[in-house]
């Protein structure tokens, strides 16, 4: 694994053409987020493209975009992680994922996304974020479809988190139910 060090991924993902511009401003949101609530050093695992549907970790939290950029996004961890997260934003000790652990971590997946659409609006590109979802259980298959998932660990010392996103640009003339 390598430290992540706020550098650009630009290259192909493995021998896939997958255009990665989506990829760089959820991973540099996530990093400084990360770094920034709760003093986390990040390592970025190894990049990988998915095409098959993802099986939910113990928590999974779900936001959609709509826009310029379309699709979703999901941030996946371990209970223990979820909870050390939480443990650390809130200022208390979290043992089991009651309904203030879910609403610490929904927040967190929301800064995060927030944060990437900022950078995609720097970028030219306009979108949305939906209220997030949930996911609490492990085994859940969630299906995107035929958009393949790129998908991205982030070590930090509270557990790991793994950012997927399935994501395209709006192409001209394509309409969404929210334009």
């Amino acid at each position: 694994m390598e430290r992540y060090s706020g550098r650009q991924i630009s290259r192909p993902i493995w021998r896939w053409k997958v255009d990665v511009k989506f990829l760089n401003p959820f991973v540099q949101a996530a990093v400084e987020v990360l770094k920034a609530e709760m003093e986390a050093n990040t390592v970025r695992g190894e990049v990988t493209l998915q095409k098959s549907s993802l099986t939910s970790d113990d928590i999974t939290v779900l936001i959609n975009l709509i826009g310029d950029v379309y699709g979703v996004v999901m941030y996946g961890m371990s209970t223990e992680t979820c909870l050390n997260l939480v443990s650390k934003i809130m200022g208390q000790e979290f043992t089991e994922f009651n309904a203030l652990a879910q609403s610490g971590v929904a927040e967190l997946g929301n800064v995060i996304s927030g944060q990437a659409t900022i950078r995609f609006s720097e970028s030219g590109f306009k979108s949305n974020i939906s209220t997030p979802t949930v996911l609490n259980g492990n085994g859940v298959e969630i299906s995107t479809l035929d958009f393949p998932r790129v998908v991205v660990p982030l070590d930090t010392q509270f557990g790991t988190v793994t950012v997927h996103l399935a994501l395209r640009e709006k192409k001209a003339g394509e309409a969404h139910l929210a334009d």
